[in-house]
């Protein structure tokens, strides 16, 4: 590979030319989750990679939450991942890293539990925060980065 850095035969612009042209990004959506709720994509392919935004437990075809318990929206965030994983070319198994926020860290271990079925061992690498507010209200938040 050529090394951009130390070749002084390419001018500035010609190695950041080079740099985004090997760093294109191509978003992903489906219908199948529900759309984003501001001004971004769903999940964003980049080189290899696939890096999924935070997903909440909302009903893809109404738009509304699933319940009002942490479990049933964590089970609703989990499918609707799964969704635009396939929807990126990626699945459970070639996720490698995830976050996930809780409006209570009381509710870890439901989340837990039903996070576990998902993911096939090994599982990836975690982070998990309590935050002051999720949009919507939600109770739960995940997202996630997957190799393709």
């Amino acid at each position: 590979m050529l090394d951009l850095k130390s070749n002084t035969e390419f001018s500035r612009r010609e190695r950041m030319d080079f740099i985004e042209f090997q760093c294109i990004k191509e978003a992903v959506q489906t219908d199948k989750a529900p759309a984003a709720l501001g001004p971004y994509s769903q999940a964003i392919k980049a080189n290899n990679l696939l890096f999924v935004s935070g997903v909440l437990g909302l009903n893809p075809e109404t738009g509304k939450f699933v319940s009002d318990n942490v479990e049933d929206q964590t089970e609703q965030v989990l499918k609707n991942m799964g969704e635009i994983l396939k929807a990126g070319g990626a699945s459970y198994s070639s996720v490698v890293k995830t976050t996930i926020m809780l409006a209570d860290l009381k509710d870890f271990k439901k989340v837990n539990e039903i996070y576990g079925k998902y993911f096939p061992s090994p599982a990836p690498a975690r982070s998990t925060y309590q935050v002051a507010a999720l949009p919507l209200d939600a109770k739960v938040e995940i997202e996630c980065i997957a190799t393709l």
